[in-house]
């Protein structure tokens, strides 16, 4: 389960308990060696510039919290009390506190990030505010490398226009979710490759892999729209992913 374990080293030795539903034990966040359920060249890309990461934070907390955004994206993905969520692209941990808060003690927060340097000043944070519900995990660009049957939301907030094989990641993704889980999607409607994504194409290239749309909303006061997915009745086989057109 996600909770810290007395056994594990000091945060401050850089060693993170890593457990997550499925999985146990206390690892330093090290690159991912596991063996990936498909090669990366099974996969399509994308018909699209992809933005590069320019920094972990998609704003200062003081601004995102005067427009109640973690408040407002959690309502709308009805996170409850004792849920198990997955914060993908964590960074320095925005949502993953937030979200920490909402679940209570009975809930579960991993937060996934493809930055040691980003992850490691989060472990400090969960150190140094005692947020016992919380653990971390090194990913990597097209493997978010979640543990299966595992999550009921899965955020990906203000981040996927950054990832670089977004078919890949999808796929690889469908197995951590469990029964009725869902993947919340947070975007600015900005041009492709200026860090944002056209819902259009976003709803494209989640419906390429087999997702289905639960809802989409413009919420001007996101700075962006807030999209939903689940899983739809089959996951398209990777040679079968028909890449999307941007233009």
């Amino acid at each position: 389960m996600l909770r810290n374990d007395r056994s594990c080293p000091r945060l401050a030795a850089m060693l993170l308990c890593l457990a997550v539903p499925l999985l146990g034990g206390c690892d330093p966040i090290i690159p991912v060696t596991a063996e990936l359920p498909e090669d990366a060249e099974a996969f399509p890309k994308p018909d699209r510039p992809v933005a590069k990461v320019v920094s972990n934070q998609f704003a200062t907390e003081d601004t995102r919290d005067e427009r109640n955004e973690a408040q407002v994206v959690m309502d709308l993905a009805d996170i409850r009390t004792g849920m198990t969520v997955a914060d993908i692209g964590a960074g320095e941990g925005y949502y993953t506190v937030r979200l920490a808060e909402r679940v209570g003690s009975d809930g579960r927060v991993l937060a996934q990030d493809i930055s040691r340097e980003a992850l490691e000043r989060l472990g400090r944070r969960v150190e140094r505010e005692r947020l016992e519900n919380i653990s971390i995990k090194l990913g990597e660009p097209a493997d978010p490398q979640l543990p299966p049957d595992s999550f009921d939301r899965i955020f990906m907030v203000h981040m996927y226009h950054e990832v670089t094989d977004p078919y890949a990641f999808l796929w690889r993704m469908w197995p951590a979710l469990n029964a009725e889980g869902q993947i919340i999607v947070v975007e600015s409607e900005s041009p492709v490759g200026q860090h944002g994504l056209p819902h259009r194409l976003l709803f494209c290239e989640f419906e390429a892999v087999g997702y289905v749309l639960v809802e989409y909303i413009e919420r001007p006061d996101i700075k962006g729209y807030f999209a939903r997915f689940q899983r739809g009745a089959k996951r398209t086989e990777p040679h079968a992913i028909k890449p999307c057109n941007a233009s």
